[in-house]
């Protein structure tokens, strides 16, 4: 009698649950938490990993390190507090572990914890903040890289000003390219150098030199005698912005041998078990917009590489060893979803999973991240279109495991949108386009919707089923999102990509378009109340659109490139956009520049658009949005023009800002809805 009241009661709850549940609000993403970063221990049981949240008070993402067991149990918390904490590696034999973290007015440094009493000792003093920290064979050591100043160019010489004068800050003088980097800001003159101290605190002796960055990942010899690395040591990067090759360091005279020689990258080196062998990821640079990035191994006794992956239409995100010396793991992303596969030296591939999250909170890119231990086990993040990442596990071929929870206690309160994949045939050339569609809570396919396309940046990117908050609150708005993948995305093939080789914008409109109207012919949407955007690609696609059809209702542009010469001119990485994007320079082929801009089509347009682009952004800087919103006004177009105070390239940095995007895109709209 008993367990029947207990059941009754359950039931009771549960369906009480189910009608009171409400939709996603913009302030439940103060609420949202991602794994991020898992790193299984060497002996395959435990897993240290970075959990996100957000503070509602100081509209800050925070990052703690939290542990969980294989098994799913022990999930507590290593290291939280005010400072921000990253990077957790687990020494050689897994008694310790290493991360960095910044506390109060101290910058980041390099910290480890004892695993058996829980002690934390700062290890480092650094001026800057270190990176790719890596343990050496016996424990004994950790490699970092870290930004080195260097004395900056001067030309006049001020003269001196009286004791006690408040003179204007100097003058800065500018002698290389890129000089300034989203997200960075104007860069200080120096180099990223490969430094190496003793595990147990100590100073830090610098291992590379030059006037040139070296790069991580860091990968120790099973020795400990060497570190390989990739750098470009070319003299003039602007020359060849891709360009790098494998280094390795002695790590005794820092003396440095390079290890591959092509035109092309060569990138993320790890050693095998046996050290034999050193898997990386490059391919052969014939200047394309998109390529293929193909696993090699170098054999390190001859000097030979051969690629393992020529034969696969696949670009490779992520490699490493599965823990012996004759198999490695993959990670890549196929029609949107994020794979790991295994792969043997012989070249052939076995996908594994296809559930590696992302861990990102805004739009649905492709990503995750994943890490081996020595029996072969990995952890990785794991999630789906409806959940954030948490942390999955698996066994060498077997099944995975999800061992967190993180959102479940929102989920349990909150409808979420469900998310289904549609493909469709584009309207030119023989292109299948894949796309997926969020519909509301509560959908009712007898009603009619208005919809929302949804564009993705890059351009050679990727969306797919993966945890969105911005499409889940525009659906919770009533809306049907449909994002895709349209020709120009990546995890189809090189072909697809390189559609848009130095054509861009162009047939993906027509894939776009093909997508709204398969959508509509399903018979739920309401095509008198279409609407669209995108950011940054996304953003170059949205104003193209309207520069090409009356269709939508409302537009809201984000952080675009409207002009293509000004952006090439401006943008941080003004060499390889030139190079790779177009072939040829501004003033050298102005046509090619001009045809491909939306400014061009600005005289088409009558759409209700809205801009919106962070002030601090120097990927597609502010004077691109305001050239197109100057445009609509002097045309007469309704228009705005939003500026984010603060914000870089990436528009979500703080939660509010995330929050403040979503909700005057939804405003916009909603001001043409009737």
């Amino acid at each position: 009698m008993r367990l029947l009241i207990l059941t009754t009661v359950l039931l009771a709850s549960a369906t009480l649950h189910a009608s009171d549940a409400k939709p996603l609000q913009s302030a439940d993403v103060f609420d949202l938490e991602f794994a991020v970063d898992p790193q299984i221990s060497p002996d395959g049981r435990q897993i240290a990993y970075l959990r996100m949240s957000n503070d509602i008070m100081t509209d800050q993402a925070l990052t703690h390190i939290w542990q969980v067991s294989v098994d799913g149990k022990q999930h507590r918390p290593l290291l939280s507090g005010p400072a921000r904490f990253g990077s957790p590696r687990w020494s050689p034999s897994g008694d310790r572990l290493a991360y960095i973290a910044a506390a109060g007015t101290r910058g980041a440094e390099l910290h480890v914890r004892w695993m058996d009493t829980g002690q934390t000792a700062l290890l480092s003093n650094l001026p800057e903040t270190p990176d790719a920290i890596s343990w050496s064979p016996d424990g004994e050591h950790i490699a970092f890289t870290m930004f080195v100043a260097a004395k900056p160019p001067t030309l006049a010489t001020p003269p001196s000003k009286p004791a006690n004068a408040k003179w204007a800050a100097p003058v800065t003088v500018i002698e290389s390219m890129p000089y300034r980097v989203d997200g960075q800001g104007y860069l200080a003159t120096g180099n990223t150098h490969v430094f190496v101290m003793p595990a147990e605190g100590g100073t830090p002796r610098q291992l590379s030199s030059g006037d040139y960055d070296h790069n991580g990942p860091l990968s120790w010899s099973p020795d400990g005698t060497g570190i390989v690395l990739s750098a470009n040591r070319i003299d003039n990067v602007n020359d060849d912005p891709t360009e790098s090759e494998l280094w390795l360091i002695d790590v005794a005279t820092g003396d440095m041998t390079q290890l591959t020689d092509r035109n092309g990258p060569d990138v993320a080196p790890t050693f095998s078990v046996d050290g034999r062998s050193i898997a990386y990821l490059g391919y052969d640079d014939e200047l394309l917009g998109y390529h293929n990035m193909q696993v090699y191994v170098l054999d390190v006794a001859t000097g030979e590489s051969r690629s393992l992956t020529g034969d696969f239409d696949r670009s490779v995100d992520a490699v490493a060893w599965d823990g012996t010396s004759s198999r490695l793991y993959v990670q890549y992303v196929d029609r949107g979803k994020t794979v790991i596969a295994t792969l043997t030296r012989s070249g052939r591939l076995s996908p594994w999973l296809d559930d590696a999250g992302s861990a990102g909170a805004g739009r649905p890119y492709a990503t995750g991240s994943f890490s081996v231990a020595g029996n072969g086990a990995i952890a990785y993040t794991r999630g789906n279109a409806m959940r954030p990442s948490d942390v999955g596990t698996a066994r060498r071929n077997g099944r995975a495991s999800t061992l967190t929870a993180l959102n479940e206690d929102l989920f349990d309160l909150r409808d979420v949108a469900t998310v289904e994949a549609i493909e469709w045939q584009s309207a030119v050339g023989d292109y299948r386009v894949q796309g997926w569609i969020a519909k509301p809570p509560g959908f009712d396919a007898n009603k009619q919707y208005p919809l929302i396309l949804e564009i993705h940046g890059g351009p050679f990117a990727a969306y797919g089923p993966h945890f969105s908050a911005e499409v889940q609150l525009y659906a919770a708005a009533g809306y049907v999102v449909l994002y895709t993948n349209p020709r120009g995305s990546t995890s189809y093939g090189a072909e697809f990509a390189n559609e848009i080789h130095h054509n861009y914008p162009s047939q993906d409109y027509d894939d776009l378009i093909s997508g709204v109207d398969a959508v509509v012919a399903q018979g739920y949407v309401d095509e008198d109340h279409l609407y669209v955007t995108g950011g940054s690609g996304g953003g170059v696609l949205t104003a193209w659109i309207i520069g090409k059809t009356d269709r939508f209702r409302a537009a809201v542009v984000q952080k675009p490139v409207i002009n293509w010469a000004s952006f090439v001119l401006t943008s941080d990485f003004s060499a390889f956009f030139a190079k790779y994007w177009f072939g040829t320079l501004p003033w050298e082929d102005p046509m090619a520049y001009w045809k491909r801009s939306p400014l061009s089509l600005v005289g088409n347009v009558s759409t209700p658009t809205m801009l919106i682009t962070g002030e601090q952004d120097f990927r597609t800087p502010m004077p691109e949005t305001e050239q197109y919103y100057q445009a609509l006004q002097l045309r007469g177009v309704e228009s705005a023009l939003v500026r984010v105070p603060e914000r870089s390239h990436n528009l979500v940095g703080r939660p509010s800002h995330m929050i403040a995007k979503v909700d005057n895109i939804l405003a916009w709209f909603a001001r043409y809805k009737d």
